[in-house]
């Protein structure tokens, strides 16, 4: 962990020692936002669901839990019973449940899904203009760190 120099032991680490955490620190940070964001993606796909007039399962016994597991996760999948379509989507990490909904519930989700995701580019659309309308010379001059304040 130190390195001899000229006959003297530095207390510094190894330059590859600091570089090997911030990599890994780098990459914790990367996975834990992406897993945060599956989960918000998680959540916001069910509210849907329940919207759209999905019923919510349980997995409360193990047996129903091992199933869950075994199911595509995350992902609205169709299958059939006994002649009749029906859409699941399995969810053992998060809400340990699965959505059932039959053809008339899907036809509902993919119509909120779009209304969402077009309110969603409105809101985004404006935002951008908002920003693209701001005067920042009408504020007067700005510095690297925000406003240029009289005592600069």
């Amino acid at each position: 962990m130190f390195k001899k120099i000229d006959g003297f032991v530095s207390a510094l680490p190894y330059r590859g020692g600091v570089k090997r955490f911030l990599l890994l620190a780098c990459a914790t940070l990367t996975l834990t936002a992406c897993a945060a964001m599956q989960n918000r993606e998680a959540i916001d796909t069910e509210r849907l669901l329940a919207a759209a007039g999905f019923r919510i399962r349980l997995a409360d016994t193990p047996e129903k839990l091992a199933h869950l597991e075994s199911m595509t996760q995350r992902r609205l999948v169709q299958h059939e019973n006994n002649g009749t379509v029906y859409y699941i989507y399995a969810d053992a990490e998060q809400c340990k449940c699965m959505y059932a909904g039959n053809e008339q519930a899907y036809q509902r989700y993919q119509k909120l899904a779009t209304e969402k995701q077009i309110a969603e580019d409105r809101r985004m659309a404006a935002e951008m203009n908002e920003n693209a309308a701001m005067n920042w010379g009408m504020w007067g001059p700005w510095g690297p760190w925000g406003p240029a304040a009289p005592w600069d």
